[in-house]
C-alpha cells in the first residue's frame, strides 16, 4: 500500500489507528512521511502526558510512554508501557540488522520482532553522542507538549546529557562505605537540577556540601540510617521532600527546620515535607510547644491539605498525590502570613504548606 496516493482523509485514518511505536517506526521512511505524522496527529500526541528515557540497565527499554486508554499497550515487568525503542549495549558494530539516520546521525539498530520496536545498539565509542540524537528527533516529532524524564540510577557512569525540554530524576544507594562524595558532587555540580531524586544512604563521614545541588532538587525521597545526612532538614531549597530516618537523639532539627520556615529565612519553595522515624517516638508536645503551634477550634472540622506529587516513579501512580494532612495545628509564615499545617503522629511529623493567608486558610472552615 503506498500510503502517499490517498487523500489526506484517508491518510489521517489510517493513522490514527495505528499505535505509537508503529508511527515513531514510519516516521523514518522520509521527510515528507514524517511531516505528514506530525501534522495528522498533532492533538494525539498532545494528549501524551509524560515521554521518560530509561538509562537504569544496559540492556532495556529506553524509551516509553505512559499508559493510554486509546492504545494497545505492552506489559513489561508488570507495568503497562508504550515501548518506543530499547537499548543493548555491545562492544562493537558488528550486532545490527539496519541503520537509521537519526537526527543527522546514523545509528545501529536490531529489531524487536516480539513487539515490532527498535532496538538501538549503543557502542562504547559514542554513547554520549547518541542520547542527544534520540531525544532531538523524538522533540521533533512528538512536540513540547508533554513532559520529558529522564531516569537514571547507575552511579557509574556519571553522566548526565544535556538535552533540551527534559527534567531529570535519579534513583541512587549509597553504600555503608561509601567513599566517592568527591565525584558525586561534581556529578551533580554539572549535572542540571534535578526534577526528582530518591536516596537510600547510610551515615557517612563525607557529607554533601550545603550548598550542593542535590538539595536543589524540586522532590526528594530519602531513607537515610541517621537524620544527620544528607541534611534535609537543614539545606533543602525545593518543593516536597519525605524522609525516613532509622534513628535520632534529639528534636531539636524538626524543631529548628519549623522555625525557620516560620521566619522566612528558608525553605521558600517548601509545600509539602514527611519525616518518619523507624526507632522510637515523636516527642509531640515538646515539639508542638517549641515551634509555637495554633490551633483550629475543636467546634470546626480541619481541611484536609494534599497536592499533585512533583514526580512519581510509577507510570501508573497508585498515589499521584502526597499523603492527606487534616490537622487543628498550623503555624504561620511571618513574612507573608501563609500557614502550614502540622500533624505529628507516634513515629511521624507531615507539613504541608497552603498557598493561603492565616485569614484565607480559616475561612476554609467557615
Amino acid at each position: 500500500m503506498i500510503l502517499s496516493k490517498y487523500p489526506y482523509v484517508v491518510q489521517k485514518e489510517i493513522l490514527d489507528n495505528m499505535e505509537y511505536s508503529e508511527l515513531f517506526l514510519l516516521s523514518f521512511v522520509s521527510k515528507n512521511m514524517k511531516k505528514l505524522i506530525k501534522l495528522s496527529q498533532k492533538k494525539r500526541f498532545e494528549g501524551i502526558s509524560s515521554i521518560r528515557y530509561d538509562c537504569a540497565e544496559l540492556s532495556a527499554p529506553l524509551v516509553h510512554i505512559p499508559s493510554s486508554d486509546d492504545v494497545i499497550l505492552e506489559t513489561i515487568s508488570g507495568e503497562n508501557w508504550v515501548i518506543l525503542m530499547e537499548k543493548v549495549k555491545h562492544a562493537n558494530g558488528r550486532y545490527y540488522n539496519f541503520q537509521l539516520n537519526v537526527s543527522g546521525k546514523i545509528l545501529d539498530f536490531q529489531m524487536c520482532y516480539t513487539n515490532g520496536h527498535p532496538i538501538v545498539c549503543l557502542h562504547n565509542r559514542d554513547n554520549e553522542s547518541v542520547f542527544p540524537s534520540i531525544h532531538n528527533y523524538i522533540l521533533d516529532l512528538f512536540g513540547t507538549s508533554m513532559q520529558y524524564n529522564w531516569y537514571e540510577e547507575d552511579l557509574k557512569r556519571y553522566f548526565i546529557p544535556k538535552l533540551q525540554n527534559v527534567s531529570f530524576c535519579i534513583d541512587m544507594h549509597l553504600a555503608q562505605d561509601f567513599t566517592d562524595m568527591e565525584n558525586l558532587e561534581t556529578f551533580f555540580s554539572t549535572s542540571p537540577v534535578f526534577k526528582w531524586i530518591r536516596l537510600n544512604a547510610a551515615l557517612t563521614s563525607q557529607p554533601f556540601s550545603p550548598e550542593s545541588k542535590f538539595y536543589q532538587a524540586e522532590s526528594i525521597i530519602i531513607n537515610q540510617s541517621q537524620h544527620s545526612f544528607p541534611a534535609i532538614l537543614r539545606h533543602f531549597e525545593g518543593r516536597q521532600a519525605t524522609i525516613e530516618c532509622s534513628e535520632w537523639e534529639t528534636s531539636e532539627d524538626l524543631i529548628g527546620f519549623v522555625n525557620r520556615w516560620k521566619s522566612g529565612a528558608a525553605f521558600q519553595k517548601l509545600e509539602y515535607l514527611k519525616f518518619k522515624l523507624l526507632k522510637g517516638p515523636l516527642r509531640k508536645n515538646q515539639i508542638l510547644n517549641e515551634i509555637g503551634a495554633q490551633y483550629i477550634d475543636r467546634a470546626k472540622k480541619p481541611p484536609t491539605h494534599s497536592l499533585p506529587k512533583v514526580y512519581d516513579f510509577d507510570y501508573i501512580p497508585t498515589e499521584p498525590n502526597t499523603d492527606p494532612i487534616i490537622s487543628r495545628a498550623y503555624v504561620v509564615r511571618q513574612s507573608d502570613s501563609y500557614v502550614a499545617s502540622i500533624l505529628i503522629e507516634e513515629k511521624t511529623i507531615s507539613f504541608g504548606v497552603w498557598n493561603k493567608t492565616e485569614e484565607e486558610f480559616l475561612k476554609l472552615m467557615n
